[in-house]
């Protein structure tokens, strides 16, 4: 907010009244004026103008988004078409989108060159199939097969016994 002086031959109660208007009055033009810039950023646009910027970055809505996946989308459309192709992209764009841990497997001995492996836990795929399938579809490698490796995480217990042995050796002779 700026700070409005007056001149100094107003003084009084009616300086007063006359700054405290001003300062209003150019407080609802400021907030006027940062509208248009607040509705640039993807997570407190209007939704009419989130699918604008969704437009604008390539990014159409699948049928049971979530607003708040699809706000993240639009937001990092930018960052994960420049991360496209790439394993370290891959995996950074599976993090920014919420998804998780995944690994990446290229060129595995005995497949076709052309298979790339990746592996999330059966939870991920549950809760994002189509999500999944998207981010494949618009950020995976051309003329590449992609195949779901599942991951199911084991609770192993392992006892911890002693355990003794005695032993002896005796030898027999048999004389002649």
């Amino acid at each position: 907010m700026i700070d409005i002086q007056l001149p100094f031959w107003l003084s009084g109660e009616q300086l007063t009244k006359l700054t405290r208007a001003a300062r209003h009055y150019w407080a609802k033009v400021e907030t006027w004026l940062s509208w248009p810039l607040q509705q640039m950023d993807p997570d407190t646009c209007s939704l009419g103008l989130l699918d604008l910027l969704a437009w604008q970055r390539n990014i159409r809505r699948f049928t049971g988004e979530p607003e708040s996946l699809y706000r993240l989308r639009v937001k990092h459309a930018y960052a994960n078409a420049v991360d496209a192709g790439s394993t370290a992209g891959i995996k950074r764009i599976f993090a920014r989108l919420g998804v998780g841990y995944v690994e990446v497997e290229e060129r595995t001995a005995n497949r076709d060159w052309d298979v790339i492996v990746l592996r999330v836990t059966d939870g991920q795929l549950a809760r994002n199939p189509d999500l999944l399938n998207i981010i494949i579809s618009k950020y995976g490698r051309t003329c590449r097969r992609y195949e779901w490796d599942i991951i199911t995480p084991l609770i192993a217990g392992v006892a911890v016994a002693e355990f003794n042995n005695t032993w002896a050796t005796d030898v027999a002779r048999l004389e002649e």
